[in-house]
């Protein structure tokens, strides 16, 4: 039997797709398991010890032509899967799915394409928006993405026997190596605090001055503090740096736009603590077992919280929470009030208390299996 999974969404979505091939691995040993991803994202997956076969289709390069993209769906038809599972509601998953020419073809799917699919499933972890006259209401999903993607295996695919291991994500030793090489020249045996402060969402970032506020705090107790991040994140970092009372220390490290997505698990490996927004590298450091403080503003809760009872999610008491909008609306004092109303005292105490609980480096953590609802600390309900 050969299966291909398919989801060419973001970072942060293909590693919510990672226990569904833990699944369907055990339940299909000998089968020939592959999943069909971007190429940009290749570190995340390539490695997974649950796949026979990752195939990649550069979404933004080569492939991101009709005729390019045709050749890629005759391609994926040469390879003859018995079941497709489109875990990526949009057109271009889609239609790699509906023309896949497999036997069985099933998940989420744009309205066209569906009538190839033998079933199509909702996805409830995904926020839907409702007209009502000229207002649209903004719905946010129900249950955690995971779980959506567990009920397409059971609906389905009739599959009875769900094993969730939690996010998973293995890289080569060699990157593990080089990221502690990384770790051990910069910071040698001190305890280091990862902060992540870029987002996809303009309102799912904190504010700078914040972050950079926590990050003086952990200097001043001894921690080293280590800015990641994406290329895309060096301006809003080096805002940040610039509002710390402390940039000249010498255990603050940037290393924005520098690591590879195996080099920045690798390196998460030997933090202590990951102070992130609602993010993909969030989901990384679900993944690689890391201590997580994250803030949600526009985010909504219940589909995207970081997969681990050890995380702590700090929810804004702000009434329009979530709003799921990239972009706020309100001007003047109330812009990014969901996120103004976190602030550095309450994200510092769940920081400090998550210091207290692990205070080693995530790769001496143990994981603990089943336990994947993180604390959501509702500010809401505190005031």
């Amino acid at each position: 039997m050969k299966i291909l999974v398919i989801n060419l969404m973001h970072l942060g979505d293909l590693m919510l797709v990672t226990p569904v091939l833990t699944t369907l691995r055990k339940n299909f040993p000998t089968a020939h398991l592959a999943l069909l991803a971007d190429k940009k994202l290749a570190d995340l997956v390539q490695y997974n010890k649950n796949l026979d076969e990752c195939i990649l289709i550069d979404k933004k390069g080569v492939d991101d032509h009709l005729s390019s993209f045709i050749k890629f769906i005759f391609k994926l038809r040469e390879k003859n899967f018995d079941l497709v599972i489109n875990l990526h509601r949009n057109e271009r998953a889609s239609a790699l799915a509906a023309f896949s020419g497999a036997k069985k073809i099933v998940g989420y799917s744009k309205p066209l394409f569906s009538l190839f699919f033998n079933k199509v499933m909702p996805n409830p972890s995904i926020a839907r928006h409702i007209k009502n006259g000229f207002k649209t209401k903004y719905l946010p999903g129900t249950q955690h993405q995971v779980h959506s993607h567990f009920d397409v295996l059971r609906e389905a695919c009739g599959i009875e026997k769900i094993y969730d291991n939690g996010l998973e994500m293995w890289i080569p030793e060699t990157s593990s190596q080089e990221a502690e090489k990384i770790f051990r020249k910069n910071f040698g045996e001190k305890k280091v605090v990862a902060f992540n402060i870029g987002a996809s969402w303009l309102t799912k970032r904190w504010l700078d001055s914040y972050f950079a506020t926590c990050a003086d705090t952990l200097l001043e107790r001894g921690y080293g503090v280590a800015f990641l991040g994406g290329t895309m994140d060096k301006e809003i970092v080096q805002s940040c740096v610039e509002k710390m009372i402390h940039k000249d220390s010498d255990r603050l490290k940037i290393f924005t736009g520098e690591f590879s997505l195996a080099i920045l698990a690798g390196f998460l490996d030997n933090c202590v603590l990951f102070l992130t927004t609602d993010s993909g590298p969030m989901h990384i450091g679900v993944a690689r077992n890391i201590p997580i403080v994250t803030m949600f503003g526009a985010s909504p809760v219940p589909g995207f919280y970081p997969y681990d009872a050890k995380d702590i999610l700090i929810k804004t008491p702000e009434p329009c929470h979530p709003c799921g909008r990239h972009i706020c609306p309100k001007s003047g004092e109330d812009n990014l009030a969901c996120m103004k109303k976190i602030s550095v005292e309450v994200v510092m105490k769940y920081v400090f208390e998550l210091l207290n609980s692990y205070g080693q480096p995530a790769k001496k953590i143990p994981r603990v299996h089943g336990a994947y609802e993180c604390r959501v600390i509702d500010l809401a309900k505190a005031m």
